[in-house]
């Protein structure tokens, strides 16, 4: 078994970075690994125009580490009075390359999020008349849908009539979960499927067993092992479809450990070590460029990056359990097992 990886330096298709404090604090997580990676407009207010995402990337320019070199890719949030010439026009400028589409009410700051579909279609028609790519969070909230079944019945309910309606529509389905999701993205033109570090690493059991672990609870939820293991045959299998989105969340442990935790695993800081960890397990270290920096720039239309990244096997890594912010801090994600492959950047 190799010992040595060189590959080329990843992207991360969803990321979260929140603002102000904790922005400060999470970035150089990112950036001392990745290149790129497409920026969640969830902020409280979200970024719905352009001139708010231009603001926001900003900002998280001025926070970027000294020597790192790391470019944000910018979203729209859509919301029911999202204006489609104003999406044109961020698109036109080189300034966003999707839109997000929370339903309402489906995760952490989604309030603003989309209840009425007829409502943004017009955006979307406008979307895929210029090709620009549309990310989703795929669940409904119905009170009456089990938590567990959401992102299946957001396939039959919500997604394969909006790609019907707009069938020229570029469509992400991120952080799948479920068999169906893995199904669904296979079956389709001009759709991918991003599949995050700890879906790969977790199901529901690990949540839930032996005492309610927070810093595992995410939404979408983990599901069965079945699920489980199709995400893992999916990221490993060489299916340009699939590609790294790490969903990467913070949020302090005052927030995640209470009466009502928030959702969302930080795995910024050892993505790159559990990956290789998972892709030896399945046989497929040679898939794991395809899935972490060559499938997303892909579909997106970007170029593969330039320089590289090197990983060698060893003894195990030492990873930091927390990361301080001035909010308070933020635990990294605990994968259960020694980490053995230590990621180096190339000059």
């Amino acid at each position: 078994m190799s010992q040595k990886l060189t590959l080329r330096r990843p992207d991360d298709w969803h990321l979260h970075l929140r603002d102000g404090a904790m922005l400060q604090a999470v970035l150089p997580e990112t950036s001392r690994h990745f290149a790129r990676a497409i920026i969640m407009p969830n902020l409280v207010p979200p970024v719905v125009t352009g001139a708010q995402a231009a603001a926001y990337r900003d900002r998280i320019l001025a926070a970027l580490t000294k020597g790192h070199d790391f470019t944000p890719l910018m979203t729209l949030y859509l919301t029911e009075n999202t204006d489609p010439s104003d999406v044109a026009a961020a698109h036109a400028s080189g300034l966003i390359s999707a839109v997000k589409l929370y339903p309402a009410g489906a995760t952490t700051n989604s309030a603003s999020g989309v209840a009425d579909f007829d409502k943004v279609r017009g955006v979307l028609e406008k979307m895929a008349e210029i090709g620009l790519p549309l990310c989703l969070h795929g669940e409904v909230t119905d009170n009456e849908i089990d938590i567990f079944d959401r992102e299946a019945v957001f396939i039959d309910r919500v997604l394969d009539p909006i790609r019907r309606t707009t069938p020229g529509l570029r469509t992400v389905m991120e952080h799948i979960t479920t068999s169906n999701g893995v199904d669904y993205a296979k079956s389709q033109d001009n759709l991918a499927a991003t599949i995050t570090t700890h879906h790969l690493i977790i199901n529901r059991n690990h949540i839930l067993v032996g005492g309610i672990k927070p810093h595992y609870y995410c939404l979408p939820v983990a599901k069965r092992e079945e699920h489980r293991l199709a995400l893992r045959a999916a990221a490993t299998s060489g299916d340009k479809r699939f590609f790294l989105g790490t969903d990467s969340a913070p949020h302090t442990d005052a927030n995640k450990e209470s009466a009502c935790g928030c959702a969302g695993c930080f795995t910024a800081t050892n993505t790159m070590s559990i990956l290789a960890h998972v892709f030896e397990e399945m046989g497929a270290l040679d898939r794991l460029e395809g899935f972490t920096s060559l499938n997303g720039p892909a579909f997106y239309g970007l170029p593969v990056n330039a320089d590289t990244i090197t990983l060698t096997k060893g003894d195990p890594v030492t990873y930091p359990d927390k990361i301080d912010t001035a909010d308070g801090p933020v635990t990294v994600f605990d994968p259960g097992m020694d980490l053995h492959w230590h990621v180096h950047s190339n000059p």
